[in-house]
């Protein structure tokens, strides 16, 4: 049987020739795109996998805290109101999100032991202070309660972020954090 030749056809062509002006472009460009690449790695490896972090540097790219770059201390409690922690989700909105178990949160402690939780319709305040309103269901169309009013128990705290979008404890489905949750606090840098 005669074969024909192997030839490139002209897509693969076209394919090589974007691929060479890529590669040019990342080496001429190397100090812009390793950082951005440094960072990307950094932030994923310690705060979407690693749930016991072991590097002090930490990265936050949600808008749930004004801060991007923080400096953990490691430790155990007690927190104090306002102080910054990180800590890994163990909440029942595990059940549509899988991906949160063990997935490091940063927020501010809002609420401590003793702390009366109470609920006006979807507004929730602390202690009679108001502190957010939950939102009726996530951008995803899940539908989300707000946390049930009470009196926060020995070892659970009541965490929040900044922005009115944020997942914290406003909301049923992410609860209290329990004390044996908590990695430890949080130095804002930038």
């Amino acid at each position: 049987m005669n074969r024909l030749p192997m030839h490139p056809t002209p897509r693969a062509g076209v394919c090589r020739r974007y691929v060479d002006v890529w590669r040019g472009e990342l080496r001429q460009r190397w100090y812009l795109y390793g950082p951005l690449l440094l960072i990307w790695t950094l932030a994923y490896l310690r705060l979407l996998v690693d749930p016991t972090p072991r590097l002090p540097l930490l990265f936050n790219w949600t808008p749930s805290l004004p801060y991007r770059v923080a400096w953990l201390q490691a430790g155990p409690g007690p927190w104090q109101r306002g102080e910054l922690i990180v800590y890994r989700f163990d909440g029942p909105a595990q059940a549509f999100a899988p991906g949160l178990r063990g997935q490091p949160l940063f927020k501010q402690v809002r609420g401590l032991p003793g702390d009366v939780i109470s609920v006006t319709g979807r507004d929730v305040a602390i202690n009679g202070d108001a502190v957010g309103r939950a939102k009726p269901a996530t951008h995803d169309g899940h539908p989300l309660a707000p946390i049930a009013g009470g009196r926060i128990p020995p070892g659970h705290y009541y965490v929040q972020g900044s922005s009115p979008d944020a997942f914290d404890s406003r909301y049923l489905a992410s609860g209290l954090v329990r004390a044996d949750q908590v990695i430890g606090r949080v130095r804002p840098l930038w």
